[in-house]
């Protein structure tokens, strides 16, 4: 097969989805393979963790949150 066969069914999928009132985007994401993904995950995890528990008003919120979820899978 072809580059330029390729690149036609490619071409033809995109053109398909656009007339199915679809757009492309592009979308980033944390590189899980970098040598320090975890550590940023754990220092920005011990961050949030730290934001958490200055905020006196966060148990009454969950629990507002987690009350308002009945009825959600039935």
């Amino acid at each position: 097969m072809t580059t330029a066969h390729v690149n036609a069914r490619v071409q033809k999928h995109r053109d398909a989805l656009r007339q199915a009132g679809l757009r492309p985007v592009q979308l980033w994401v944390p590189d899980t393979r970098r040598p320090d993904f975890a550590d940023e995950c754990r220092r920005q995890s011990l961050l949030v963790a730290q934001a958490d528990q200055m905020d006196k008003d966060l148990p009454q919120l969950m629990d507002a949150a987690l009350a308002d979820l009945d009825g959600w899978t039935d």
